[in-house]
């Protein structure tokens, strides 16, 4: 077992037990009982005062004891903050008190003692890092590389920061074991496995997301603020709202970073001079968020927008309703994807849209062709060329100069592996096609030259695509005026013919990043003529607050 780092862990003072205690509520346990359920959402955070308490967490060799906490240190990692299903079992090792502070209480805590609040955001983010690093295997994906439920289920998983490990029985004879251990019989995989509770076999994405807590927003909540997106725009958002006193729930389809989260590693990000990847950015953004007491949850897809006198109704796929004072659009634009035969057939099995180190770890070894001339295709080709055989980059342009920053195409030419077709795009796919769709998987592609219409098969069994972008705009109202390509007009770009058609009923015209219905605003990319960066969208998604602010006291 991997010995943890000395920052998983702190013990408090007696003053600062002091003033913990005002938050909870002393209890006395004998020695077994039970404090935190696997699979527990919303617990207590919990602080020894006297005894211990043991923290226990399912590998695949059993149960282990993988710490304990003494007189002034606490039980959990960030799932205390997060609310969302603990992966670990708190139980008591010897009788004593322990100090239980309520998930409300503990978010109250965070605010109003910067302090305290240091300090458990520090261990706690701490001891799930130490958890991705250990592996020690209480959440466990058993299946094959090419299947697409795999690949949808890790890739949640990821974007939520849930530590997990993957096998492949084809590979892995750990996997078989496994298997046998807990009955799973070889028809029902892919199956997902928290800790000893749970065994989801050929889960969707609402099933895992019930089981690890990854929405807990009740039907007919209502905030002062909802955030439709949780990339930087609607982080930075959602951060600067909450920090200033304004409930917030914000909502992604897929989890935190968006477009962004895709990114793997950002290197003109101001603050970071060694560079950052989009993930872990946004991941550091959404505990910010959190820390100040916004909800988020996802992946929660919007689907309709209507007023209410002086609120607005946002409907979700399930059918849920959740109600705001004002609405941040901050649903930022989705890759493109290529008009090229059976490409929906291979997504996920060969076709992806980001560079991330789950990815990275699949195609280990092998060719593998990026499409795209901009900023993430060049960061996607740089980062794969690190595992990757060879990577062809694939650009319509002559010169990928014109929308790509020099310190990338420098890396682009230098690096010895990577190699760089202008004027080319994808042709052909081709790939394995069983009579199980299941079994389908890329096997390789086409290129053609544009410039001689010469073609060449390539044996890339990956191909990411950097392609362009189109915003998420199909469920807004028809009345909210879009551009043609379906950007968000706000501001000035607003036409007094725009307002008249969704009946704007005030006598001020709309601020900055306002759209043609009042308190509500776009930022980020899926506002018409947005700066296509992060850290435009980060600074558009934290002055839009004081909008907001002025807003709502419009109407209070």
């Amino acid at each position: 077992m991997t010995k943890p780092p000395a920052d998983v862990n702190y013990t408090f003072n007696e003053s600062d037990l002091e003033q913990l205690i005002a938050y909870g509520k002393v209890r006395h346990h004998e020695a077994g009982t039970s404090l935190v359920a696997e699979g527990d959402a919303g617990a207590d955070c919990l602080v020894t005062l006297s005894g211990y308490t043991d923290i226990l967490v399912e590998t695949p060799e059993g149960e282990k004891r993988v710490g304990w906490m003494e007189r002034g240190q606490f039980a959990g990692d960030i799932t205390v903050l997060t609310g969302q299903a603990s992966l670990s079992r708190v139980e008591m090792g010897e009788a004593g008190d322990v100090l239980h502070i309520p998930h409300a209480s503990f978010q109250r805590l965070l605010v109003e003692n910067s302090a305290l609040s240091d300090i458990f955001v520090r261990t706690l983010t701490a001891r799930r890092a130490f958890a991705h690093d250990a592996e020690h295997g209480s959440v466990i994906v058993i299946g094959d590389a090419h299947d697409r439920h795999v690949f949808a289920a890790r890739d949640l998983l990821s974007k939520h920061g849930v530590p997990h490990v993957w096998l492949d029985p084809a590979k892995e004879a750990l996997a078989q074991r496994i298997m046998d251990a807990r009955e799973i019989d070889a028809d029902t995989l892919p199956v997902v496995i928290r800790g000893r509770s749970r065994i989801m076999s050929r889960s969707d994405i609402t099933e895992l997301s019930e089981a690890f807590g990854l929405d807990l927003l009740p039907d007919n909540s209502t905030v002062d603020v909802i955030v439709v997106g949780a990339g930087p725009a609607g982080l930075a958002a959602s951060v600067y709202a909450a920090s200033e006193g304004l409930s917030v729930i914000t909502l992604d389809t897929d989890g935190p970073g968006g477009q962004a989260g895709t990114s793997s590693k950002i290197e003109n990000y101001l603050g970071f001079p060694m560079g950052v990847s989009g993930r872990d950015l946004a991941a550091r953004a959404a505990v910010q968020a959190q820390k100040f007491g916004a909800r988020i949850g996802a992946p929660a897809q919007a689907v309709a927008l209507e007023r209410n006198g002086h609120e607005y109704c946002l409907t979700l796929k399930d059918d849920r309703k959740l109600r705001g004072r004002a609405i941040v659009i901050a649903t930022g634009a989705q890759y493109r994807r290529l008009p090229v035969a059976n490409l929906e057939r291979y997504e996920g099995r060969g076709i992806y849209y980001g560079a991330t180190p789950m990815e990275a770890q699949l195609c280990s070894g092998q060719e593998v062709a990026v499409v795209g001339a901009g900023n993430s295709a060049g960061q996607g080709a740089v980062f794969l060329s690190q595992t990757a055989k060879a990577v062809h980059v694939l650009y319509r342009r002559p010169d990928i100069r014109e929308t790509m920053s020099e310190y990338l195409v420098r890396r682009l030419e230098e690096a010895p592996n990577i190699h760089l077709h202008p004027a080319t795009e994808i042709d052909v796919l081709h790939g394995v096609d069983g009579a199980d769709p299941l079994s389908d998987r890329l096997t390789g592609t086409t290129f053609r030259d544009n410039t001689n219409g010469k073609t060449e098969r390539c044996e890339t069994p990956f191909v990411f695509l950097f392609v362009g972008a189109a915003p998420f705009t199909d469920w807004l109202p028809e009345h909210m005026s879009c551009d043609e390509k379906g950007f968000v007009k706000t501001g000035t770009d607003l036409a007094n013919i725009d307002l008249v058609r969704a009946g704007w009923p005030l006598d001020r015209m709309p601020t900055r990043y306002e759209t043609s219905w009042p308190r509500v605003y776009a930022v980020g990319d899926v506002r018409i003529n947005s700066i296509k960066r992060v850290a435009s969208s980060v600074g558009e998604g934290s002055v839009v607050v004081s909008d907001i602010h002025r807003a709502i006291a419009e109407i209070s």
